[in-house]
C-alpha cells in the first residue's frame, strides 16, 4: 500500500526537500517524501541500518541511507556493524560482502536481481583453473565478484586499494580478477606481473575517448575517470581513481567544471558537496543499481525479505580474503 501524503511532510523534511530539489526535478520530491517518511519509521521499528552505494539515486542516497560510500567503505561499515538488520542498497555482491563480514546480522537486499556484469563474468571453477595454470601465484579478486569466487581467492581488493593489495601479496606474479581494464590500470602502477581475466563493467566499458574529448573541448571540463573504463578513456583523463578518490580529488582541486566518467548518479551525489563546481555528466546508468527503489526498500523492511544468505563454508573462506583486504587498509594514491 502506498504511504499517504501528509501536508506536514514538507515542513518535517524541509531540509531534505531543499537538497533533493537541487538534484532532482522538483515535481518528483513530493512523490518521494511519503516513501522516505515510511522507510524512516520502519527503520526505527526494526532497528535497521540502511547502507547505500554512491551509485544509488539521490532520493535513496540522501533520503534514507544511514551509511554511504564506495564498496570499501560499505565493507568496512559492515565489518563494524552492530545493528540487527542491514538493508544493502546496492548490487548483490555488496549484500553478500556485508553478510560475510557481519554473519550475526540479518542482511536484506531490496531486489535480489540487482546483479553485476563483472560478478557474472567469472566462476569459482574459473579461479581454480587459473591457479592450476599458474601454480604458486596468489589470487587477488576485485570485490565485484560472488562469494564463491571470493572464497577461492587469497585476498580481495577494491579499485581504491588494488595496487596496495597486489603488492602486499609479496609475489612476483599475481592473478588479478576479473576486471581487465582495472587490471591493466593496476599493472601500470606496479612491477608485479599480473595475470588478467577478460571481465568488464557493462557501464564503464561503454564510455569512449571521443566522449571524453568532447566533454573537455565543448565544456572546458576537467576529466575524472573510474579505472574500470577502457584504457583509451583513462588516457584522456586528468585523474583516474575510485569513487572515494574522485571526491578527494575534487576537494583538493576545486575545479570550475568537471566531467565524471562513471555511473551517472555519482555526479548527482557529489554536487551537494561541491556547489561551486559545475558537473558535466556523460551519463551512463547502471541498470542493476537502478533496480533499487524507495518502494522496494520499504517492502524489504516491512517484510524482512529478501534475506541474503551465504553457506557457512563459503563465507568462512571468503571472509579470510576480505579481512586480508581490510588489513591492508585503504592507503589511496590520490
Amino acid at each position: 500500500m502506498k504511504p499517504a501524503w501528509r501536508d506536514e511532510l514538507m515542513t518535517e523534511y524541509a531540509g531534505l526537500a531543499d537538497k533533493l530539489e537541487r538534484l532532482l526535478p522538483c515535481v518528483e520530491v513530493p512523490m518521494h517524501l511519503p516513501w522516505i517518511d515510511a522507510i524512516q519509521a520502519l527503520k526505527r521499528e526494526r532497528g535497521a541500518v540502511v547502507m547505500a552505494h554512491s551509485y544509488q539515486s539521490p532520493e535513496i542516497f540522501h533520503g534514507v541511507a544511514d551509511v554511504t560510500g564506495d564498496s570499501l567503505a560499505l565493507a568496512q561499515a559492515a565489518a563494524d556493524c552492530d545493528a540487527d538488520i542491514v538493508v544493502l542498497c546496492g548490487v548483490h555482491f555488496m549484500a553478500e560482502t556485508a553478510k560475510i563480514l557481519a554473519p550475526q546480522v540479518k542482511v536484506l537486499i531490496p531486489d535480489p536481481l540487482a546483479g553485476c556484469s563483472l560478478a557474472d563474468s567469472i566462476t569459482a571453477a574459473d579461479v581454480r583453473a587459473l591457479r592450476a595454470r599458474h601454480p604458486g601465484a596468489p589470487v587477488v579478486t576485485y570485490v565485484n565478484t560472488s562469494a564463491e569466487v571470493k572464497a577461492e581467492s587469497d585476498a580481495c581488493c577494491t579499485s581504491a586499494n588494488a595496487v596496495q593489495v597486489v603488492e602486499a601479496m609479496g609475489a612476483d606474479k599475481v592473478i588479478f580478477l576479473p576486471d581487465r581494464y582495472l587490471g591493466a590500470h593496476v599493472a601500470g602502477q606496479t612491477d608485479v606481473q599480473l595475470v588478467l581475466w577478460d571481465g568488464r563493467c557493462e557501464v564503464h566499458e561503454t564510455f569512449t575517448a571521443a566522449e571524453a574529448r568532447h566533454a573537455r573541448q565543448r565544456f572546458d571540463a576537467r576529466l575524472v575517470a573510474h579505472p574500470e573504463c577502457p584504457p583509451e578513456v583513462l588516457a584522456e583523463a586528468d585523474f583516474v581513481g575510485s569513487t572515494s578518490a574522485m571526491g578527494a580529488w575534487l576537494e583538493r582541486e576545486q575545479p570550475e567544471r568537471v566531467a565524471l566518467i562513471t555511473e551517472c548518479s555519482m555526479a548527482d551525489n557529489l554536487r551537494l558537496r561541491f556547489p561551486a563546481t559545475e558537473f558535466i555528466k556523460p551519463c551512463n546508468l547502471c541498470p542493476h543499481m537502478k533496480r533499487i527503489t524507495l518502494q522496494n526498500i520499504h517492502a524489504c523492511l516491512r517484510d524482512l525479505s529478501p534475506e541474503v544468505r551465504v553457506p557457512d563454508d563459503v563465507a568462512a573462506r571468503a571472509r579470510r580474503a576480505l579481512e586480508r583486504m581490510l588489513a591492508v587498509g585503504r592507503g589511496e594514491r590520490v
